[in-house]
């Protein structure tokens, strides 16, 4: 589970909005000059808000400004990464080798294949509407109510 602190910006009845500044996987690399990431918070120090359901919390319990611990599951993040770097690249090579292989014209291969990157683009963003109010793809608060478990792997003899 990565780990993220966060101030709350506002409370609503299912969740809170978390505002987090992008910082947790900056100075643990070792690339920190050459990261993109790295570069970009420096540039503008920009914040991200997350939304965080309260899962049967009061939000009475929580206060603007409040500091809170949010967990997003590593699985949830290789799963997500590898849907929207993945499909609209494998539907602009179908959409470039079908084009190519029906017109035999370089010109409308390659407006097929900006097609095809639209398309895939536009999949992921269906993707991401219809699944945004998934409680299992969702940040979780990290609390005494649900704590982290985690389990070792035990040593056979």
């Amino acid at each position: 589970m990565i780990l993220e602190t966060g101030r709350i910006m506002a409370i609503e009845t299912e969740g809170v909005w978390v505002e987090t500044i992008r910082k947790s996987a900056c100075g643990s690399c070792k690339a920190e000059k050459g990261c993109g990431q790295s570069l970009i918070n420096k540039w503008d120090g920009h914040t991200v808000y997350i939304w965080v359901l309260l899962e049967g919390r009061n939000p009475a319990d929580y206060h603007l400004g409040d500091e809170i611990q949010i967990g997003i599951p590593e699985e949830v993040i290789a799963k997500g990464a590898l849907l929207v770097y993945m499909v609209p690249l494998i539907t602009l090579l179908l959409a470039t080798v079908f084009a190519h292989h029906q017109f035999a014209h370089e010109g409308i291969s390659t407006l097929s294949g900006f097609a095809g990157l639209l398309l895939g683009g536009l999949i992921v963003r269906w993707h991401s509407w219809r699944n945004r109010l998934n409680s299992d793809l969702q940040p979780v608060l990290v609390d005494d109510r649900k704590p982290l478990h985690f389990y070792q792997a035990v040593e056979q003899h």
